[in-house]
């Protein structure tokens, strides 16, 4: 397995990938897939990879959005992961989870954040081995399909980024 980057020339398998997480019902609020325009915009430009196969197959990806404009949050994403339905259990969720979170140290963010369905125990024992923990159920938080649905908020708080105090610095 090999990590790389993510470009508009994985945009295909990315979105392939995608498409199988919506169609479990416990992967996303999404109903209706993205287009790379869409997808783009709404990730940092940095902190986007993906798992592949040596010959190229990509077998999952990893990225991060800002969870708002504010310049406050700044250093704070939400992370999306996903992989492949024939690749899950085998490593490949850890790999690009471990590296998302050294890549998000190297962009300066302080603060993942995660939202999974309770419904998804591989989402969140995946999280938890990478130092996320839970900080809470939010009960009815959106509709899937006209069903009301809960989360549970999961953040990782990085020991080396946002450590210090800066205020009169």
């Amino acid at each position: 397995m090999k990590l790389q980057l993510l470009t508009a020339d994985h945009w295909p398998a990315v979105l392939a990938i995608y498409v199988e997480g919506m169609a479990t019902g416990t992967a996303t609020f999404n109903t209706e897939p993205p287009t790379w325009e869409v997808w783009h915009t709404g990730h940092l430009p940095t902190c986007r990879l993906v798992a592949t196969t040596e010959n190229g197959l990509v077998l999952g990806w990893a990225a991060l959005s800002p969870v708002s404009g504010r310049c406050v949050y700044a250093g704070v994403a939400e992370v999306s992961v996903y992989v492949a339905a024939a690749a899950r259990g085998r490593g490949v969720g850890h790999a690009l989870m471990k590296a998302l979170v050294t890549e998000s140290e190297e962009n300066d963010l302080w603060t993942l954040q995660a939202g999974i369905f309770p419904e998804n125990p591989a989402s969140l024992r995946l999280h938890e081995a990478v130092g996320f923990r839970l900080v809470g159920r939010r009960e009815r938080i959106g509709q899937l399909r006209g069903v009301w649905r809960d989360t549970l908020l999961l953040e990782r708080r990085s020991p080396v980024v946002g450590t210090t105090d800066t205020i009169g610095a």
